[in-house]
Protein backbone atom coordinates (compact mmCIF):
# COMPACT_ATOMS: atom_id res chain seq x y z
CA UNK A 1 0.00 0.00 0.00
CA UNK A 2 1.23 3.24 -0.93
CA UNK A 3 2.08 6.01 1.87
CA UNK A 4 -1.09 7.96 0.74
CA UNK A 5 -3.00 4.85 0.91
CA UNK A 6 -2.06 4.14 4.23
CA UNK A 7 -2.90 7.37 5.76
CA UNK A 8 -6.34 7.36 4.10
CA UNK A 9 -6.55 4.24 5.28
CA UNK A 10 -5.38 5.16 8.93
CA UNK A 11 -7.73 8.36 8.94
CA UNK A 12 -10.59 6.66 8.08
CA UNK A 13 -9.73 4.09 11.29
CA UNK A 14 -9.68 6.78 13.39
CA UNK A 15 -12.46 8.56 12.20
CA UNK A 16 -15.13 5.58 12.66
CA UNK A 17 -13.03 4.71 16.05
CA UNK A 18 -14.02 7.84 17.93
CA UNK A 19 -17.30 8.08 15.78
CA UNK A 20 -19.44 7.88 19.21
CA UNK A 21 -17.29 10.79 20.61
CA UNK A 22 -18.40 13.55 17.52
CA UNK A 23 -21.97 12.03 18.09
CA UNK A 24 -21.75 12.92 21.94
CA UNK A 25 -20.09 16.04 21.12
CA UNK A 26 -22.82 16.83 19.04
CA UNK A 27 -25.79 16.20 21.29
CA UNK A 28 -25.59 19.28 23.64
CA UNK A 29 -25.67 21.42 20.53
CA UNK A 30 -28.99 20.12 19.82
CA UNK A 31 -30.31 21.41 23.49
CA UNK A 32 -32.46 24.44 23.34
CA UNK A 33 -32.06 27.23 26.21
CA UNK A 34 -34.41 29.29 24.74
CA UNK A 35 -37.95 27.74 27.03
CA UNK A 36 -35.81 27.75 30.16
CA UNK A 37 -34.46 31.08 29.60
CA UNK A 38 -38.47 32.28 29.16
CA UNK A 39 -38.77 30.25 32.48
CA UNK A 40 -36.56 32.22 34.25
CA UNK A 41 -37.20 35.50 32.75
CA UNK A 42 -40.52 35.14 34.37
CA UNK A 43 -39.04 36.13 38.14
CA UNK A 44 -36.14 39.04 36.36
CA UNK A 45 -38.55 41.54 38.27
CA UNK A 46 -36.74 43.72 41.00
CA UNK A 47 -39.40 42.21 43.97
CA UNK A 48 -38.50 38.82 42.63
CA UNK A 49 -35.12 39.07 42.81
CA UNK A 50 -35.24 40.83 46.17
CA UNK A 51 -37.54 37.55 47.34
CA UNK A 52 -34.93 35.21 45.92
CA UNK A 53 -31.58 36.66 47.29
CA UNK A 54 -32.79 37.09 50.62
CA UNK A 55 -34.17 33.82 50.93
CA UNK A 56 -31.04 32.31 50.23
CA UNK A 57 -29.25 34.60 52.24
CA UNK A 58 -31.50 34.07 55.09
CA UNK A 59 -31.35 30.48 54.89
CA UNK A 60 -28.13 30.17 55.64
CA UNK A 61 -27.44 32.96 58.21
CA UNK A 62 -30.71 33.24 60.11
CA UNK A 63 -29.89 32.43 63.85
CA UNK A 64 -32.42 29.86 63.68
CA UNK A 65 -32.86 26.52 61.87
CA UNK A 66 -36.14 26.44 59.38
CA UNK A 67 -37.64 30.30 60.21
CA UNK A 68 -35.42 31.46 57.71
CA UNK A 69 -37.47 29.32 54.76
CA UNK A 70 -40.68 30.40 56.04
CA UNK A 71 -39.65 33.66 56.03
CA UNK A 72 -41.43 36.44 53.80
CA UNK A 73 -38.77 39.08 52.78
CA UNK A 74 -42.01 41.11 51.42
CA UNK A 75 -42.98 41.28 55.21
CA UNK A 76 -40.16 42.68 56.51
CA UNK A 77 -40.61 46.55 55.56
CA UNK A 78 -43.88 47.06 57.95
CA UNK A 79 -43.78 46.56 61.49
CA UNK A 80 -46.01 44.24 63.01
CA UNK A 81 -47.89 46.49 65.28
CA UNK A 82 -48.68 48.36 61.35
CA UNK A 83 -50.16 45.03 60.55
CA UNK A 84 -53.91 43.87 60.77
CA UNK A 85 -53.68 40.26 60.92
CA UNK A 86 -56.54 37.62 62.77
CA UNK A 87 -56.81 34.19 63.29
CA UNK A 88 -58.61 31.48 61.20
CA UNK A 89 -60.97 31.90 64.18
CA UNK A 90 -61.11 35.39 63.98
CA UNK A 91 -59.60 36.02 66.94
CA UNK A 92 -56.61 40.08 66.43
CA UNK A 93 -55.75 39.81 70.19
CA UNK A 94 -51.95 39.31 69.34
CA UNK A 95 -48.37 40.52 67.54
CA UNK A 96 -46.69 37.98 65.82
CA UNK A 97 -45.06 38.84 62.19
CA UNK A 98 -47.09 36.79 59.65
CA UNK A 99 -49.87 34.78 61.27
CA UNK A 100 -49.58 32.82 57.97
CA UNK A 101 -46.29 30.69 59.37
CA UNK A 102 -48.93 29.14 61.86
CA UNK A 103 -48.96 25.98 59.98
CA UNK A 104 -44.73 25.57 60.43
CA UNK A 105 -44.63 26.95 63.79
CA UNK A 106 -46.78 23.51 64.21
CA UNK A 107 -44.76 21.65 63.02
CA UNK A 108 -41.63 22.58 65.06
CA UNK A 109 -43.68 22.58 68.23
CA UNK A 110 -44.80 18.82 67.31
CA UNK A 111 -41.14 17.95 67.09
CA UNK A 112 -40.35 19.45 69.83
CA UNK A 113 -42.67 17.56 71.78
CA UNK A 114 -41.22 14.39 70.82
CA UNK A 115 -37.89 14.93 72.94
CA UNK A 116 -39.71 16.79 75.88
CA UNK A 117 -40.74 13.20 77.02
CA UNK A 118 -40.99 14.80 80.81
CA UNK A 119 -42.98 17.84 80.04
CA UNK A 120 -45.37 15.65 77.94
CA UNK A 121 -45.56 13.18 80.01
CA UNK A 122 -47.27 15.78 83.02
CA UNK A 123 -49.56 17.01 80.63
CA UNK A 124 -51.12 13.94 80.12
CA UNK A 125 -50.99 13.06 83.52
CA UNK A 126 -52.56 16.05 84.87
CA UNK A 127 -54.49 17.55 81.92
CA UNK A 128 -57.89 15.97 83.63
CA UNK A 129 -57.42 17.55 86.42
CA UNK A 130 -56.40 21.16 85.83
CA UNK A 131 -54.62 21.84 88.56
CA UNK A 132 -53.90 24.99 87.17
CA UNK A 133 -57.81 26.46 86.55
CA UNK A 134 -58.38 29.79 87.63
CA UNK A 135 -53.92 30.74 86.82
CA UNK A 136 -53.65 33.69 84.76
CA UNK A 137 -50.45 33.95 83.61
CA UNK A 138 -48.40 36.45 81.76
CA UNK A 139 -44.94 35.47 80.23
CA UNK A 140 -42.02 36.55 79.38
CA UNK A 141 -39.61 34.24 78.19
CA UNK A 142 -37.85 33.16 74.90
CA UNK A 143 -40.48 32.12 72.24
CA UNK A 144 -39.26 29.16 70.87
CA UNK A 145 -40.13 25.54 70.02
CA UNK A 146 -39.56 24.46 73.03
CA UNK A 147 -40.72 26.93 75.40
CA UNK A 148 -44.56 26.70 72.89
CA UNK A 149 -44.64 23.53 74.13
CA UNK A 150 -44.76 24.65 78.03
CA UNK A 151 -46.93 27.25 77.19
CA UNK A 152 -49.23 24.79 75.27
CA UNK A 153 -48.58 22.86 78.47
CA UNK A 154 -49.90 25.42 80.70
CA UNK A 155 -52.94 26.24 79.01
CA UNK A 156 -53.78 22.47 79.02
CA UNK A 157 -53.79 22.32 82.74
CA UNK A 158 -56.17 25.10 82.50
CA UNK A 159 -54.14 28.32 82.65
CA UNK A 160 -54.66 31.31 80.26
CA UNK A 161 -51.64 32.61 79.20
CA UNK A 162 -50.61 35.64 77.77
CA UNK A 163 -46.51 36.28 76.43
CA UNK A 164 -44.23 38.62 75.51
CA UNK A 165 -40.67 38.01 74.77
CA UNK A 166 -37.78 38.51 76.68
CA UNK A 167 -35.33 38.29 74.03
CA UNK A 168 -35.16 40.89 71.37
CA UNK A 169 -33.62 38.48 68.47
CA UNK A 170 -34.52 34.73 70.14
CA UNK A 171 -38.20 34.76 68.81
CA UNK A 172 -38.95 32.08 66.34
CA UNK A 173 -41.65 33.73 64.03
CA UNK A 174 -43.39 30.74 63.29
CA UNK A 175 -43.86 29.58 66.94
CA UNK A 176 -45.34 32.98 67.87
CA UNK A 177 -47.61 32.33 65.03
CA UNK A 178 -48.33 28.86 65.54
CA UNK A 179 -49.49 29.70 69.38
CA UNK A 180 -51.30 33.09 68.46
CA UNK A 181 -53.39 30.52 65.82
CA UNK A 182 -54.26 28.19 69.39
CA UNK A 183 -55.52 31.52 71.28
CA UNK A 184 -52.57 32.44 72.83
CA UNK A 185 -52.06 36.18 73.44
CA UNK A 186 -48.40 36.30 71.82
CA UNK A 187 -46.81 39.66 71.19
CA UNK A 188 -43.33 39.38 69.82
CA UNK A 189 -41.50 38.52 66.39
CA UNK A 190 -37.83 38.36 65.80
CA UNK A 191 -36.09 41.98 65.32
CA UNK A 192 -37.95 43.78 68.16
CA UNK A 193 -36.41 47.07 68.85
CA UNK A 194 -36.40 48.74 72.16
CA UNK A 195 -39.63 50.36 72.05
CA UNK A 196 -41.80 47.65 70.34
CA UNK A 197 -40.18 45.23 73.03
CA UNK A 198 -41.80 47.08 75.78
CA UNK A 199 -44.62 47.58 74.15
CA UNK A 200 -45.27 43.70 73.59
CA UNK A 201 -44.54 43.32 77.20
CA UNK A 202 -47.43 46.03 77.80
CA UNK A 203 -49.36 44.18 75.88
CA UNK A 204 -49.24 41.18 77.50
CA UNK A 205 -50.17 42.78 80.61
CA UNK A 206 -52.86 44.72 79.61
CA UNK A 207 -55.63 42.35 78.07
CA UNK A 208 -59.26 42.83 78.07
CA UNK A 209 -61.13 41.78 80.60
CA UNK A 210 -57.83 40.00 81.77
CA UNK A 211 -55.99 40.63 84.81
CA UNK A 212 -52.94 38.65 85.33
CA UNK A 213 -51.76 36.92 89.19
CA UNK A 214 -49.28 35.51 88.18
CA UNK A 215 -45.84 35.37 86.32
CA UNK A 216 -43.13 33.24 84.20
CA UNK A 217 -40.23 35.60 83.90
CA UNK A 218 -37.18 35.41 82.37
CA UNK A 219 -34.89 37.96 83.08
CA UNK A 220 -37.51 40.05 85.22
CA UNK A 221 -38.24 42.78 82.79
CA UNK A 222 -42.10 41.47 83.09
CA UNK A 223 -41.45 41.60 86.75
CA UNK A 224 -40.23 45.05 87.12
CA UNK A 225 -42.56 46.37 84.40
CA UNK A 226 -45.29 45.09 86.59
CA UNK A 227 -43.72 46.97 89.60
CA UNK A 228 -43.37 50.11 87.93
CA UNK A 229 -46.22 50.64 85.56
CA UNK A 230 -49.07 48.85 87.44
CA UNK A 231 -48.90 48.63 90.99
CA UNK A 232 -52.30 47.62 91.81
CA UNK A 233 -51.59 44.64 89.50
CA UNK A 234 -48.02 43.65 91.36
CA UNK A 235 -50.11 43.61 94.93
CA UNK A 236 -52.73 41.01 93.72
CA UNK A 237 -49.94 38.48 91.72
CA UNK A 238 -50.03 35.67 94.14
CA UNK A 239 -46.72 34.11 92.42
CA UNK A 240 -43.48 34.85 90.35
CA UNK A 241 -41.26 32.02 88.67
CA UNK A 242 -38.06 33.25 87.35
CA UNK A 243 -35.87 31.52 85.00
CA UNK A 244 -32.59 33.49 85.28
CA UNK A 245 -29.54 34.61 87.22
CA UNK A 246 -30.27 38.23 86.29
CA UNK A 247 -33.98 37.94 86.86
CA UNK A 248 -33.17 36.55 90.19
CA UNK A 249 -30.38 39.33 91.56
CA UNK A 250 -33.35 41.42 90.61
CA UNK A 251 -35.64 39.65 92.73
CA UNK A 252 -33.05 40.07 95.49
CA UNK A 253 -32.94 43.62 95.05
CA UNK A 254 -36.80 43.85 95.24
CA UNK A 255 -36.84 42.16 98.67
CA UNK A 256 -33.86 43.99 100.04
CA UNK A 257 -35.33 47.30 99.70
CA UNK A 258 -38.38 45.69 101.52
CA UNK A 259 -40.36 45.65 97.66
CA UNK A 260 -41.22 41.73 97.34
CA UNK A 261 -44.39 41.20 98.53
CA UNK A 262 -45.67 38.11 96.39
CA UNK A 263 -43.74 34.77 96.71
CA UNK A 264 -40.90 34.41 93.92
CA UNK A 265 -39.91 30.65 93.00
CA UNK A 266 -36.08 30.61 91.75
CA UNK A 267 -35.67 28.33 89.25
CA UNK A 268 -32.29 28.75 88.48
CA UNK A 269 -30.62 27.73 91.83
CA UNK A 270 -33.01 24.22 91.19
CA UNK A 271 -30.51 21.40 90.66
CA UNK A 272 -32.17 20.73 87.33
CA UNK A 273 -31.59 24.22 86.08
CA UNK A 274 -28.29 24.33 87.23
CA UNK A 275 -26.69 21.04 86.39
CA UNK A 276 -28.41 20.09 83.20
CA UNK A 277 -29.80 23.73 81.52
CA UNK A 278 -27.14 25.78 82.26
CA UNK A 279 -24.17 23.26 81.78
CA UNK A 280 -25.31 21.04 79.25
CA UNK A 281 -27.10 23.25 77.24
CA UNK A 282 -24.63 25.70 76.91
CA UNK A 283 -22.27 23.01 76.25
CA UNK A 284 -23.95 22.35 72.98
CA UNK A 285 -25.26 25.78 71.35
CA UNK A 286 -22.00 27.85 72.26
CA UNK A 287 -20.53 25.76 69.47
CA UNK A 288 -23.60 25.97 67.50
CA UNK A 289 -24.14 29.45 67.63
CA UNK A 290 -20.32 30.69 67.13
CA UNK A 291 -20.54 27.90 63.99
CA UNK A 292 -23.02 29.08 62.39
CA UNK A 293 -22.47 33.02 62.61
CA UNK A 294 -18.97 33.00 61.75
CA UNK A 295 -17.60 29.29 60.12
CA UNK A 296 -14.35 29.72 62.81
CA UNK A 297 -12.09 27.24 63.04
CA UNK A 298 -11.04 26.44 67.02
CA UNK A 299 -8.53 24.67 66.73
CA UNK A 300 -5.69 26.23 68.04
CA UNK A 301 -7.38 29.56 68.68
CA UNK A 302 -6.71 31.48 71.87
CA UNK A 303 -10.52 31.85 73.96
CA UNK A 304 -10.73 33.52 77.28
CA UNK A 305 -14.17 32.66 78.69
CA UNK A 306 -14.99 35.04 81.35
CA UNK A 307 -16.87 33.47 84.27
CA UNK A 308 -16.30 29.90 85.34
CA UNK A 309 -20.05 28.94 86.73
CA UNK A 310 -22.38 26.49 85.47
CA UNK A 311 -22.56 28.46 81.82
CA UNK A 312 -18.81 28.71 81.80
CA UNK A 313 -17.79 25.32 82.99
CA UNK A 314 -19.96 24.39 80.08
CA UNK A 315 -18.73 26.33 77.08
CA UNK A 316 -15.19 25.99 78.90
CA UNK A 317 -15.57 22.30 78.32
CA UNK A 318 -16.90 22.53 74.80
CA UNK A 319 -14.14 24.51 73.38
CA UNK A 320 -11.59 22.38 74.77
CA UNK A 321 -12.71 19.87 73.34
CA UNK A 322 -12.35 21.45 69.79
CA UNK A 323 -8.74 21.90 70.60
CA UNK A 324 -8.96 25.68 71.59
CA UNK A 325 -6.45 26.96 74.00
CA UNK A 326 -8.96 28.13 76.99
CA UNK A 327 -7.88 31.30 79.54
CA UNK A 328 -10.73 31.92 82.45
CA UNK A 329 -10.97 34.86 84.22
CA UNK A 330 -13.30 34.49 87.68
CA UNK A 331 -14.08 36.37 90.89
CA UNK A 332 -15.21 33.59 92.92
CA UNK A 333 -11.95 31.73 94.64
CA UNK A 334 -13.87 28.09 94.29
CA UNK A 335 -15.05 28.25 90.36
CA UNK A 336 -11.16 29.88 89.93
CA UNK A 337 -9.85 26.51 91.81
CA UNK A 338 -12.13 24.42 89.81
CA UNK A 339 -11.20 25.95 86.39
CA UNK A 340 -7.73 25.69 87.51
CA UNK A 341 -7.95 22.03 88.17
CA UNK A 342 -9.34 21.42 84.71
CA UNK A 343 -6.58 22.41 83.10
CA UNK A 344 -7.80 25.51 82.38
CA UNK A 345 -5.28 29.06 83.01
CA UNK A 346 -7.14 31.67 85.45
CA UNK A 347 -6.15 34.44 84.44
CA UNK A 348 -7.20 38.33 84.43
CA UNK A 349 -8.83 39.81 81.09
CA UNK A 350 -6.37 42.38 81.26
CA UNK A 351 -3.58 40.06 80.65
CA UNK A 352 -4.67 38.09 77.61
CA UNK A 353 -6.96 40.85 75.67
CA UNK A 354 -3.92 41.39 73.45
CA UNK A 355 -3.55 38.09 72.26
CA UNK A 356 -7.27 36.40 71.98
CA UNK A 357 -9.10 35.79 69.03
CA UNK A 358 -12.44 34.94 71.20
CA UNK A 359 -13.98 36.51 74.05
CA UNK A 360 -16.88 35.08 75.34
CA UNK A 361 -19.12 36.36 78.92
CA UNK A 362 -20.90 34.36 80.83
CA UNK A 363 -21.10 36.03 84.22
CA UNK A 364 -24.19 37.68 84.58
CA UNK A 365 -22.94 40.49 85.72
CA UNK A 366 -22.46 43.90 83.61
CA UNK A 367 -19.73 45.79 82.49
CA UNK A 368 -17.32 42.78 82.29
CA UNK A 369 -15.85 43.84 79.20
CA UNK A 370 -15.72 47.40 78.65
CA UNK A 371 -14.44 49.80 75.73
CA UNK A 372 -10.94 49.99 77.31
CA UNK A 373 -10.55 45.84 76.39
CA UNK A 374 -12.27 46.39 73.06
CA UNK A 375 -10.06 49.20 71.97
CA UNK A 376 -6.99 46.53 72.88
CA UNK A 377 -8.52 43.71 71.00
CA UNK A 378 -6.41 42.42 68.04
CA UNK A 379 -8.32 42.52 64.59
CA UNK A 380 -10.64 39.74 63.63
CA UNK A 381 -11.38 39.26 67.64
CA UNK A 382 -14.87 37.79 68.15
CA UNK A 383 -16.68 38.95 70.78
CA UNK A 384 -19.99 37.25 71.91
CA UNK A 385 -22.24 36.92 75.28
CA UNK A 386 -23.92 33.88 76.88
CA UNK A 387 -25.50 35.75 79.64
CA UNK A 388 -29.10 36.77 79.80
CA UNK A 389 -28.41 40.42 80.12
CA UNK A 390 -27.08 42.48 77.30
CA UNK A 391 -25.08 44.29 79.70
CA UNK A 392 -21.81 42.39 80.06
CA UNK A 393 -20.76 43.48 77.10
CA UNK A 394 -20.30 47.87 77.15
CA UNK A 395 -22.24 48.16 73.39
CA UNK A 396 -23.45 51.63 74.35
CA UNK A 397 -19.95 52.19 74.13
CA UNK A 398 -19.12 50.99 70.48
CA UNK A 399 -21.92 53.45 69.22
CA UNK A 400 -20.02 56.83 68.63
CA UNK A 401 -19.06 58.68 65.36
CA UNK A 402 -15.48 57.44 64.98
CA UNK A 403 -16.49 53.77 64.84
CA UNK A 404 -18.44 52.17 62.12
CA UNK A 405 -20.57 49.52 62.04
CA UNK A 406 -20.96 46.94 58.92
CA UNK A 407 -23.68 44.41 59.03
CA UNK A 408 -22.07 40.85 57.56
CA UNK A 409 -24.99 38.84 58.16
CA UNK A 410 -27.68 38.56 60.27
CA UNK A 411 -26.52 38.82 64.16
CA UNK A 412 -23.22 39.91 63.09
CA UNK A 413 -21.76 42.97 62.95
CA UNK A 414 -18.19 44.50 62.33
CA UNK A 415 -17.15 47.06 64.54
CA UNK A 416 -14.85 48.72 62.59
CA UNK A 417 -11.59 51.18 63.99
CA UNK A 418 -10.22 54.57 62.48
CA UNK A 419 -7.33 52.45 62.03
CA UNK A 420 -8.82 49.54 60.23
CA UNK A 421 -9.12 47.02 62.95
CA UNK A 422 -11.99 45.46 63.22
CA UNK A 423 -14.42 43.90 65.70
CA UNK A 424 -16.79 41.27 65.36
CA UNK A 425 -19.51 41.28 67.48
CA UNK A 426 -22.04 38.97 67.56
CA UNK A 427 -25.88 39.27 68.35
CA UNK A 428 -24.80 42.90 69.09
CA UNK A 429 -23.78 41.61 72.81
CA UNK A 430 -26.90 39.73 73.58
CA UNK A 431 -27.67 36.19 74.46
CA UNK A 432 -25.59 34.56 71.61
CA UNK A 433 -27.13 30.85 71.88
CA UNK A 434 -30.75 31.80 71.45
CA UNK A 435 -29.90 34.37 69.04
CA UNK A 436 -27.88 32.67 66.64
CA UNK A 437 -28.67 29.20 66.70
CA UNK A 438 -30.74 26.76 68.64
CA UNK A 439 -31.01 24.94 72.40
CA UNK A 440 -31.24 20.93 72.78
CA UNK A 441 -34.89 20.36 72.96
CA UNK A 442 -34.26 17.57 75.71
CA UNK A 443 -32.42 19.96 78.56
CA UNK A 444 -35.68 22.59 78.00
CA UNK A 445 -37.54 19.91 78.74
CA UNK A 446 -36.31 19.27 82.30
CA UNK A 447 -36.50 23.14 83.09
CA UNK A 448 -39.43 23.39 81.81
CA UNK A 449 -41.40 20.88 83.88
CA UNK A 450 -39.42 22.16 86.85
CA UNK A 451 -41.04 25.62 86.24
CA UNK A 452 -44.28 23.38 86.00
CA UNK A 453 -44.06 22.20 89.25
CA UNK A 454 -42.94 25.32 90.74
CA UNK A 455 -46.72 27.60 89.64
CA UNK A 456 -48.87 25.40 91.92
CA UNK A 457 -46.42 25.96 94.99
CA UNK A 458 -46.59 29.57 94.49
CA UNK A 459 -50.16 29.29 94.55
CA UNK A 460 -50.29 27.35 97.94
CA UNK A 461 -47.41 29.65 99.61
CA UNK A 462 -49.64 32.53 98.59
CA UNK A 463 -52.73 30.88 100.75
CA UNK A 464 -50.57 30.34 103.42
CA UNK A 465 -51.63 32.78 106.31
CA UNK A 466 -48.17 34.74 107.69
Amino acid sequence: MSTPDAIAADEAEASNKFSFMAAVSKTPKKIQFADDMQEFSKFPTKTGRRSLSRSISQSSTDSYSSVASYTDSSDDEMSPRDKQQTTTKGSSDFCVKNIKQAEFGRREIEIAEQEMTALISLRKRAQGEKPLAGAKIVGCTHITAQTGVLIETLCALGAQCRWSACNIYSTQNEVAAALAETGVAVFAWKGESEDDFWWCIDRSVNGDSWQPNMILDDGGDLTHWVYKKYPNVYKKIRGIVEESVTGVHRLYQLSKAGKLCVPAMNVNDSVTKQKFDNLYCCRESILDGLKRSTDVMFGGKQVVVCGYGEVGKGCCAALKALGAVVHVTEIDPICALQACMEGFRVVKLNEVIRQVDVVITCTGNKNVVMREHLDRMKNGCIVCNMGHSNTEIDVASLRTPELTWERIRSQVDHVIWPDGKRVVLLAEGRLLNLSCSTIPTFVLSITATTEMNMLPACICLHLMPI
